[in-house]
């Protein structure tokens, strides 16, 4: 929730107010005498959602217009509802003004004049991601058709009876509807309350701190970071996410809150991805600046940017599976900006996914040995021997990975995603393309895959004997098949720096930040606690 004045939430109370005021001097002369029969409960709950919903419309910027994109349906809807209530109060103005002028239906939704703002207001609060105007809302909604359809029934009198088995029939009809409708938008509404409780839980938190989504001009573009902690004194962690072009951004507050009372946390959408994308895709919309050292330059003057703004001479590399080729590489080039590394799901030889190869070849002597059927997994790797491509990458997985199970089961990042204080729009268009590759899409792939496959293709630092001159942390999953730990720990063993430590979080796979959050977060802890 971000405070700020609303237009939108002007218009709509614009739109709402003026009819009602002009109705005042055109009321049905029968009105008075319905209105004494009126529930008084309905009409606490009718002015309470009264003074929930005016104030909060005025006073949160979310409601204001974003842009086009697939929320804007919801506002458009909410919009269209708005405009129905105008032409709702035309017809009344131009009729008779009776009792039954007022509360005729208007395409089928019966006291349209009670109904239309109700969910007008409602989908803005959806749109907003707001639970006060959503609770506003249901609040007003209860009250304020209650009265109405309690009128509407005394007006024009009971039902005719029809038959029994058509009663039944529409009686299941629109049971089922309601437990949809109320299954859907009870869905959003408590993952925004639970967005919202995480919103105003970081701004207790960090407000004597930082909580910042900006965008930082780093070299030819602006990018997206996101910055939180307790204290700007700490030491600051650059963490950069996999992929490549996968940000988590908006999901590692899930491990990062665990950190942030002794570091101050710098999440970084890179170059061609996510936020950072749809920012340049007016200047760059083919990606057609985005190389990996394109992406190590940025890294740069993002660190440069991090010691001049908190006063600081070096700053904490956490890479995680593709984050960390730019992290160690660039721990190699920078070694006197940098004071610590940290690889979660170190990459260490991709040469034609060799990783990928490694995790199949276990996998299939595990499956021999066990005397299964081997011939699917066998021509899935064939095929993507072949053909690289993301679905057959994932095609292979599926087959592979029965035979790595991970005994920790449970992953919160879903839920982090769906309850994310900081979550927008371009978030979700960037995972929609993500989803589309693994159906077949080919629009991440010329993105991404297509500027950074070819120095991915040939990233091997296995027997390279290279030299960190800062601490080195190896930090994986048990069970990571992906960026498998066999490699990790060799890769480890044939290192030189002034520390070097492999840790295992038990039973996790490639992502055990998003599985294990706290212990993930208490073994960097331990950690880096031994150089300060």
């Amino acid at each position: 929730m971000s405070f700020g004045f609303s237009y939108i939430g002007l218009i709509w109370l614009v739109m709402l107010l003026v009819p009602n005021f002009i109705w005042t001097r055109n009321k049905p002369d029968e009105y008075e005498k319905y209105v004494v029969n009126e529930n008084k409960v309905l009409l606490t709950l009718e002015r309470v959602g009264e003074f929930i919903v005016t104030p909060v419309a005025l006073i949160f910027s979310d409601f204001n217009f974003k842009g086009f994109h697939f929320w804007s349906v919801v506002l458009l809807i909410s919009f269209l509802c708005m405009v129905l209530y105008e032409i709702f109060w035309i017809r009344y103005f131009r009729s008779q003004k009776t009792m039954k002028d007022f509360y005729k239906g208007i395409l089928g939704i019966p006291v349209a004049g009670a109904t239309l703002p109700v969910i007008a207001f409602f989908l803005l609060g959806i749109y907003g991601g707001n639970i006060l105007m959503l609770i506003g809302s249901i609040i007003l909604g209860i009250g304020h058709i209650g009265i109405h359809r309690a009128h509407r029934k005394e007006v024009y009198g009971p039902k005719k009876k029809r038959n029994l088995i058509f009663r039944i029939l529409l009686g299941i009809l629109k049971t089922i509807c309601i437990l949809v409708l109320v299954a859907i938008f009870g869905s959003f509404t408590f993952f925004i309350a639970w967005r919202n409780i995480n919103q105003l839980s970081h701004f207790i938190r960090y407000k004597n701190g930082i909580n910042e989504q900006i965008y930082v001009k780093l070299n030819d573009q602006e990018e997206y970071v996101s910055i939180i902690g307790e204290s700007t004194d700490n030491p600051v962690i650059i963490s950069l996410h996999g992929g490549p072009g996968s940000p988590t951004g908006f999901i590692d507050y899930c491990w990062q809150d665990y950190l942030t009372d002794e570091y101050t946390i710098i999440s970084w959408d890179e170059r061609g991805c996510g936020r950072s994308y749809f920012r340049n895709d007016d200047i760059d919309p083919d990606n057609e600046t985005l190389t990996f050292d394109a992406q190590l330059s940025d890294l740069d003057a993002l660190v440069d940017y991090a010691c001049d703004r908190f006063n600081k001479d070096q700053v904490i590399i956490l890479g995680h599976s593709y984050g960390t080729m730019l992290g160690s590489r660039y721990v190699l080039a920078h070694p006197e900006k940098v004071s610590a590394y940290i690889g979660v799901g170190q990459c260490v030889n991709e040469k034609d996914y060799y990783g990928e190869t490694y995790s199949y070849e276990d996998a299939l002597k595990i499956a021999k040995e066990r005397g299964d059927d081997t011939s699917k997994m066998e021509e899935a790797y064939a095929k993507f021997s072949s053909d690289m491509s993301v679905v057959n990458l994932m095609n292979l997985r599926i087959l592979v990975s029965p035979y790595h199970p991970q005994t920790v089961t449970k992953d919160v990042s879903t839920l982090a995603a769906l309850s994310s204080p900081i979550a927008g729009v371009d978030d979700v268009r960037w995972y929609m393309i993500q989803i589309e590759a693994s159906m077949g899409g080919d629009r991440y792939g010329k993105l991404v895959e297509k500027p950074l496959g070819s120095y991915m293709m040939n990233f091997n630092v296995l027997d390279t004997q290279e030299v960190y001159q800062v601490p080195v942390l190896f930090l994986s999953g048990s069970c990571d098949w992906i960026c498998p730990v066999g490699l990790v720990e060799e890769y480890a063993d044939s290192i030189t720096a002034p520390v070097v430590e492999v840790r295992l979080i038990d039973g996790c796979g490639h992502s055990p930040q998003g599985q294990l959050p706290e212990e993930f977060s208490n073994e960097i802890k331990d950690f880096l606690n031994m150089f300060k």
